[in-house]
């Protein structure tokens, strides 16, 4: 399985900045595509996900309301569409999968940054 992140860069507070995630190597029915982020000196947490099959998602509380994850099947293609960037969305942005029902990340892409200047 290969996952590739694309899509950050640097935008100010108040932005917004798509991000994508290709994967290939499988088909992904049965899986959940999961989005994570890393800012510097900070654990890895989760920001959210999208089942394969039905298309549900889960957020985090703290980007709730603003991010959005939706899937293109025919593209094995998932994004993270992020409005209101604040400052504290910084990090490296990673995509994973994670074979459902469990909550496994077993396979993940090379991350992107993604930076908000205030």
């Amino acid at each position: 399985v290969q996952l590739q992140a694309s899509g950050g860069g640097l935008v100010q507070a108040g932005g917004s900045l798509r991000l994508s995630c290709a994967a290939s190597g499988r088909t992904f029915s049965g899986y959940a595509m999961g989005w994570f982020r890393q800012a510097a000196g900070k654990e890895r947490e989760f920001v959210g996900e999208i089942t394969w099959n039905s298309g549900r998602t889960y957020y985090a509380d703290s980007v709730k309301g603003r991010f959005t994850i939706s899937r293109d099947n025919a593209k094995n293609t998932v994004y993270l569409q992020m409005n209101t960037l604040k400052p504290e969305d910084t990090a490296v942005y990673y995509c994973a999968v994670s074979p459902l029902p469990t909550r496994n990340y077993i396979y993940w892409g090379q991350g992107t940054q993604v930076t908000v200047s205030s």
